[in-house]
């Protein structure tokens, strides 16, 4: 093979490889401080810790480290820590939010709040030490409203999974803002 064949060979397959290993522009990642910027809930119940894909109005996954110094497993249960369901399908409704109003300009004025969760199944416990997958995909979209399919995995298996509407409401002015302060 003579020098010139296998420069060309050797720049067609760096080529490839740019190719096929270049981040898709449509697939975004978030921070816990990116997320805390879009959702105003807070410890202990903020429950999305990353958002290692987005594309936009379409799909979101996150992940939750459930850790055992957790609040809810003090009383659920003290000798069988169990991550509540309500709190697995929360996660989900939080992950849809963050999607949400990452479409949202004016968003520091708004709240998404649930409307609605159908077919909610709880497939397998989540306890300390698991790294739920959450999953959201958008099934209807308008500039007020939403429905979206959840679902949680752990190590691959289904954990939970629901639907959840949702609503974009109007945030309610702080006390001080009110009283003109």
């Amino acid at each position: 093979m003579s020098e010139t064949t296998s420069t060309a060979a050797a720049e067609t397959a760096e080529a490839q490889t740019t190719a096929t290993s270049a981040p898709d522009p449509t697939l975004l990642a978030m921070n816990i401080q990116q997320i805390m910027a879009l959702l105003p809930h807070r410890y202990p119940f903020l429950l999305i810790d990353r958002v290692l894909e987005m594309e936009r109005r379409v799909r979101l996954v996150a992940i939750k480290n459930v850790t055992a110094n957790e609040p809810q497993f003090t009383g659920h249960f003290p000798d069988y820590p169990l991550m509540p369901g309500v709190l697995t399908i929360e996660a989900m409704a939080q992950a849809g939010a963050v999607l949400l109003l990452s479409e949202i300009e004016d968003r520091e004025n708004k709240l998404v709040v649930f409307t609605g969760i159908d077919e909610a199944k709880f497939r397998r416990p989540v306890t300390p030490g698991d790294q739920m997958r959450i999953e959201v995909e958008t099934i209807q979209w308008s500039a007020r409203t939403s429905k979206m399919k959840g679902v949680c995995t752990v190590n691959g298996k289904v954990a939970a999974q629901a639907i959840i509407t949702c609503q974009i409401t109007p945030r309610a002015r702080k006390a001080a803002d009110a009283a003109g302060e």
